[in-house]
């Protein structure tokens, strides 16, 4: 029971995410400011990571929700648009404050969808050049016609070689994978070619 209670209450919070993300797109696309609004919310929900006592300010019940908006506007007036300043004040005087990190994220993708833009992991044995990605992320942009966003991840066990993870695409061309192969069918009591 407490499992499916659980499951019950993600849904909700999911669906309360991509509600306000929805609409906090919507207005973004209203502006024409998609991709403004989206670098803005990226900052947000950095700082938001970096300080939870944020959170937890924005949902102590001996806050007024005056001062709430009085610390919403003072923190983020300054480096933020002022439709988002007052969609956070928003958020937070509907006691959503808990889903801010789930709003942004849902936001973001909605902004990254809509500007053709994808995320690819290079995972490698070692650290790519500058000009190793380049040429990696132009073949990427190439097959996928998206803007392209990469980030290498090391890994030394791979041996050598890369795997690229675009969406839900795996393209894997390391030596530990070619090894695993090589040995399950030699276990299996294959041929190699």
């Amino acid at each position: 029971e407490s499992r499916i209670l659980r499951r019950k209450l993600t849904a909700m919070k999911n669906e309360v995410a991509e509600r306000y993300g929805a609409g906090l797109f919507e207005l973004a696309k209203e502006e024409n400011k998609v991709e403004e609004y989206m670098n803005q919310v990226m900052l947000l929900k950095q700082t938001l990571k970096e300080n939870p006592e944020l959170s937890t300010f924005f949902l102590s019940v001996k806050v007024s929700k005056e001062e709430k908006r009085n610390v919403i506007d003072k923190v983020y007036s300054t480096y933020v648009d002022h439709n988002i300043v007052n969609f956070i004040k928003l958020v937070v005087d509907k006691g959503r404050a808990t889903q801010l990190l789930n709003i942004y994220t849902s936001f973001i993708q909605m902004c990254e969808e809509d500007l053709g833009i994808q995320h690819a992991t290079v995972l490698s044995a070692r650290k790519l050049s500058q000009e190793d990605m380049n040429t990696i992320g132009n073949t990427l942009v190439s097959k996928t016609n998206k803007r392209i966003i990469l980030e290498n991840v090391v890994d030394p066990s791979i041996i050598a070689g890369i795997k690229v993870t675009v969406g839900n695409t795996v393209t894997d061309v390391t030596m530990k994978t070619k090894i695993d192969r090589m040995r399950n069918t030699l276990l299996k009591g294959g041929q190699m070619a």
